[in-house]
């Protein structure tokens, strides 16, 4: 079972400098055909164009460029529309993205586009892809050893206990369609999850938890390692944790008392959150993630390195060295 970090037993040693100064929460970070690094990341206001989901692009992970919008909206984007986390996986020669989208915070649904270069544009193909669920967020999709693609995402659950929105996988039948129902993988446990009392949500009154941006990766003894965001991102209270198992559906599991694997107080962040996991050629895995600016107007991406070793995680804000290999994918 993954255990806690220097995040949770303590602070780091210097504080993660932002990657960029602009607003790009929710960021996702993979390595494009042509060798560079593409981060996207949600805003709160339409970017140039009215396009949707900021786009960054790097050859080092350091230096991050401006290169516009990601995802064409169009003249039809309803008052209040509002496009949150998108995550973008590469198959059949293509990038595909996959985000939500509702008014305001409410009835976001699953959506995906596609484009055939990782900067864009994407257009959406106008597939809801949780007709039958009433807000689905945060979709990440996960490509198995055996070849077989997973969508995670957050969705809401008010039956039993902590209710709250709680974290769910289906399999992708094909790129553009979901397999059979939602199975609910994992739910708030702990006082630190709780988003809110007395929230009034679906017609009652809840002490409502949150669990969210689900991010998955092989822990390279034959399991899953699943890390996901608690709390309220909008405080400094919001951090990461793990859960861990032995196949995408499950059953995952978390280990309580090793409480949270990122966290304000252990790295200097304020409200640390969202995160993605990339893998790279040398073997390095970087985790991305936002927090708060100083005058908490701006969510903005730092990169941490994420160790494992026999299934024990840690992270450490000493990111490793330039990559420098001519290879295109990570």
């Amino acid at each position: 079972m993954p255990s806690s970090s220097d995040g949770a037993a303590g602070a780091l040693p210097t504080v993660p400098p932002p990657l960029w100064d602009g607003y790009c929460a929710d960021p996702f970070v993979l390595r494009a055909d042509d060798g560079r690094y593409v981060m996207y990341g949600t805003t709160p206001t339409p970017l140039p164009e009215g396009r949707a989901f900021q786009v960054l692009v790097s050859s080092d992970l350091r230096t991050w460029e401006d290169v516009g919008g990601a995802l064409v909206v169009g003249a039809e984007r309803a008052p209040g529309a509002e496009y949150w986390a998108p995550e973008v996986a590469f198959a059949d020669d293509r990038y595909w993205m996959y985000y939500s989208s509702g008014i305001g915070d409410a009835g976001h649904r699953l959506r995906v586009a596609t484009s055939a270069s990782a900067t864009g544009p994407f257009e959406d193909l106008g597939l809801v892809l949780t007709p039958d669920v009433p807000f689905a967020i945060d979709p990440s999709p996960f490509r198995d050893a055996d070849g077989s693609w997973w969508l995670f995402y957050a969705t809401d659950l008010v039956e039993g206990e902590r209710p709250g929105t709680v974290l769910a996988v289906q399999r992708l039948q094909d790129m553009t369609r979901l397999e059979g129902e939602p199975t609910t993988i994992l739910r708030a446990s702990a006082d630190w999850q709780r988003y809110q009392a007395e929230r009034e949500m679906y017609g009652g009154t809840h002490d409502w938890h949150t669990l969210e941006g689900p991010s998955v990766l092989d822990d390279g003894a034959g399991g899953y390692l699943l890390l996901y965001s608690g709390g309220n991102w909008q405080t400094p209270g919001y951090g990461v944790a793990v859960a861990s198992a032995p196949a995408p559906a499950g059953p995952w599991r978390e280990d309580a008392a090793q409480g949270q694997l990122v966290t304000s107080a252990g790295t200097g962040l304020i409200g640390p959150g969202h995160c993605s996991v990339l893998l790279d050629d040398d073997g390095s895995r970087h985790l991305f993630l936002h927090a708060w600016d100083p005058t908490l107007e701006r969510r903005r991406p730092h990169r941490l390195t994420l160790h494992l070793e026999n299934q024990h995680v840690t992270v450490s804000a000493q990111p490793p060295p330039p990559h420098t290999d001519d290879s295109t994918r990570g």
